[in-house]
């Protein structure tokens, strides 16, 4: 066994809501000066920096994981993580018939950039990202295993867009084998406050929208198999292998 340390929720400047500067290469930077070993871009509703995302992680010895946060027709924040660009990306296909599409208001929402491991901007979505696709908490879930992915309910600690905030409590379905705490600190309590996430192990993201949001140093380590490279290991932990 060995202890790697991981995050597991971040943005790039994909996300309107991510500032510009936030490029793949930056993040995947800061994750390595931090000692994080296992980070995962997690943009909203889409994959596409994760390819330049994998690539600057390459570079800089960090293992990655391809992911989204998809936002369910509950208004629920769910992530999504996947071993390979390529897997993230036909997913990122399937959710792309699921989604509202609204003109991005860039004055408004900020922008929405495609960059290139060398931080050029290579496209921008022109439709709004975050907003709630018609895909049902449980469907999305469903959708995400069936394409080999894992899927869990994202910040449950937090007033906006969390399971609880949203739902009051967990459901029984779908049947999450992990939720993701934004602070360390609120495990405990909610854990207690909350029986069903007692069942759930516990996983940490930073939810990093911008440059200093993102931990100066590592804060959350799981124990993981030896085999492999330790985005694939902790791959098989989040999926129970």
């Amino acid at each position: 066994m060995r202890t790697v340390f991981v995050d597991l929720h971040n943005h790039s400047c994909l996300s309107p809501c991510g500032e510009d500067e936030m490029v793949p290469a930056l993040v995947a930077g800061l994750h390595k000066l931090a000692g994080v070993d296992v980070a995962a871009l997690t943009d909203h509703n889409t994959t596409r920096n994760c390819p330049a995302f994998f690539e600057a992680a390459e570079a800089y010895g960090l293992s990655p994981l391809a992911g989204m946060e998809l936002t369910t027709a509950e208004d629920i924040h769910v992530i999504c993580l996947f071993l390979t660009c390529e897997e993230a990306a036909a997913f990122e296909e399937k959710v792309y018939e699921h989604r509202v599409l609204i003109k991005n208001k860039v004055n408004i929402f900020g922008n929405q950039l495609i960059v290139d491991a060398n931080d050029k901007v290579i496209g921008e979505d022109p439709y709004y990202l975050p907003n709630a696709t018609t895909l049902t908490l449980e469907e999305a879930y469903d959708l995400a295993t069936s394409m080999g992915g894992v899927c869990h309910p994202a910040h449950v600690d937090r007033p906006s867009n969390g399971l609880i905030a949203v739902l009051g409590d967990v459901p029984e379905h779908p049947a999450y084998r992990f939720a993701e705490y934004n602070d360390p600190a609120n495990i405990e309590p909610y854990r207690e406050k909350y029986p069903r996430l007692r069942d759930m192990n516990v996983i940490y993201g930073s939810d990093a929208h911008r440059p200093d949001a993102v931990p100066e140093e590592a804060v959350f380590s799981i124990e993981v198999d030896d085999e492999g490279t330790p985005a694939e290991a902790v791959f098989r932990y989040l999926k129970g292998e």
